[in-house]
């Protein structure tokens, strides 16, 4: 009895946690339950336990891990899914998500994101709508293939609902202390891609491909602006926020994937990706400490670049902006 009491007891903190600061928790029980009001207080006083009807519905709905209720100590990791294309899922339910996510990150006590970023880290997108609009055009080309984009050329105008969500999603995690982690192939996805819709004849305009990439040069400019403030920012605003609330790290050998570690108020969730953008989301305890420790050795092992590293961080966008001037190079001697 008391053992179930607690275990009610840390599911609904848990839930607390998740909830954005004008929502009633009473009210979103009742509701998710179809209980009375006075059904959901008993509940949440514990004078009434739930049933594992009530329970399955209540982890369901908010993407709360078994194990980590329960406290299993156990290989087994259940994990929630983000997948494009999957039963009508889109580009624009994904983004949904994730600003859902950010603002309860960003709503939370205590907060903290680290970022091993394989990829340009997906909030970096909507800094620019140039780069939103070839990125959402790409997804929906490459990853979906009844999205109407089979025959569809690409232009550098951003879909304006969708730039919106993005441009909130940013704004949001700009707020958020980080630490993210590159490598010299960070960079190297959106090239790759850039000049494969190039090659493939995918662009509206040729100079929209040159256009691209003086915005790339221009972000990168924003970026390494960030790494010297220690502060993350909306490009063309000034560099206003908490000191040192954005570390960046430069490692030269082991960023193998993009890996998101959220901690807000003393719980933890880590984010897999994986096909691109598609994401795995789960809150068990052990696999987010191993995550964790995993993330906290590579940090150990590459290179602060923010802050006072000003030789290291110099040296480092160098190498960056001359992969997009040998783009640039390559593209033009393909004319």
């Amino acid at each position: 009895m008391n053992q179930q009491l607690t275990i009610q007891e840390i599911l609904f903190q848990s839930i607390r946690s998740k909830l954005a600061p004008n929502l009633s928790f009473v009210h979103e029980l009742s509701e998710l339950l179809e209980i009375s009001y006075d059904s959901a207080y008993r509940r949440i006083r514990g004078e009434k336990e739930l049933t594992l009807e009530e329970m399955k519905t209540i982890c369901f709905r908010y993407e709360i891990s078994v194990d980590a209720l329960f406290n299993f100590q156990s290989n087994h990791v259940i994990f929630n899914s983000l997948a494009i294309g999957e039963n009508g899922f889109n580009i624009e339910n994904w983004l949904q998500s994730l600003l859902g996510a950010i603002k309860r990150i960003h709503a939370s006590k205590q907060r903290e994101i680290i970022y091993a970023a394989k990829d340009i880290p997906v909030f970096y997108y909507f800094e620019f709508p140039e780069i939103a609009a070839f990125k959402i055009y790409f997804w929906n080309k490459a990853l979906i293939p009844a999205s109407g984009y089979e025959n569809k050329t690409l232009t550098l105008e951003a879909p304006e609902g969708l730039y919106e969500t993005g441009r909130q999603l940013l704004s949001h995690y700009i707020k958020i202390p980080t630490t993210e982690i590159w490598s010299e192939e960070t960079i190297s996805s959106v090239l790759r891609q850039i000049e494969y819709c190039y090659v493939s004849g995918f662009f509206k305009q040729t100079d929209d491909v040159f256009r691209l990439c003086d915005v790339l040069e221009a972000w990168l400019n924003h970026v390494q602006s960030q790494a010297e403030q220690g502060v993350q920012y909306l490009h063309g605003n000034s560099p206003e926020g908490i000191e040192n609330s954005f570390k960046l790290f430069h490692n030269e050998v082991l960023v193998t994937d993009n890996t998101i570690l959220v901690k807000t108020d003393g719980q933890k969730t880590c984010y897999n990706t994986y096909n691109v953008i598609n994401q795995l989301i789960t809150t068990n305890p052990v696999f987010c400490d191993q995550v964790e420790n995993s993330l906290r050795n590579l940090m150990r092992n590459s290179t602060m670049i923010s802050g006072t590293s000003a030789k290291e961080r110099y040296r480092f966008f160098n190498s960056l902006h001359d992969k997009v001037k040998a783009l640039r190079t390559r593209i033009e001697r393909l004319n």
